[in-house]
């Protein structure tokens, strides 16, 4: 496969969730970093519980996935080191993703050096960006991490997207020291994500 930079991942995590739920799981927390951050985000806000269904104001039907299937959807949300918004370049890392995704050349090096293949094609719609999909995740629990040293994303990214949240929409744990995605995501950080998760789906 091609990765699309966040765009149609979503319908592999909802069949995946989907998949979970035909095993036997009842409860499924979906936990993305970085662009699975982003995923996992627009994954919440795109497929509801059957309680929920068509709830959500202001969801945008023609992305694909939109209430396709409530079994696909998430009972919580964890996203690490997401970005708020697309095309985002205000670091020289997003500068240079930009290049592998953008250009050609920067396809091939993807390909070749990061043994990652990107679709050529321009999203077609652009996807529901993340700061419009976290108003929509709710009731299902939102948690929030970032690194306060993450090079890619600021902590503008964050804190925007726990605004747009609203008032108990989210919470958000802002991590001393901490860099990008699972990289920089020790093993303290891991188990307390893991306890949120189990705590937030058994309440």
């Amino acid at each position: 496969g091609r990765s699309t930079v966040g765009d149609r991942e979503v319908l592999d995590l909802a069949a995946a969730v989907a998949w979970a739920r035909e095993l036997g799981h009842r409860r499924v927390v979906t936990v993305g970093f970085s662009m699975g951050g982003s995923v996992v985000l627009r994954h919440g806000a795109l497929y509801d519980a059957p309680a929920h269904a068509g709830a959500r104001p202001g969801t945008d039907s023609a992305d694909p996935g939109a209430y396709a299937d409530a079994g696909a959807h998430a009972d919580a949300v964890v996203s690490v080191s997401a970005p708020a918004r697309w095309y985002y370049r205000g670091t020289a890392p997003m500068r240079r993703l930009h290049w592998v995704v953008t250009r050609p050349s920067g396809r091939f090096v993807g390909r070749y050096g990061f043994r990652t293949r990107i679709a050529t094609e321009d999203w077609d719609p652009v996807p529901l960006p993340p700061v419009a999909a976290v108003p929509r995740i709710a009731p299902a629990p939102l948690l929030l991490v970032h690194g306060d040293r993450d090079p890619y994303f600021p902590l503008d990214h964050p804190r925007m997207l726990a605004e747009a949240a609203g008032p108990g929409g989210a919470e958000l744990w802002v991590e001393r020291g901490m860099g990008h995605a699972e990289n920089a995501a020790d093993d303290a950080l891991l188990d307390r994500i893991a306890a949120w998760a189990t705590d937030g789906t058994t309440a």
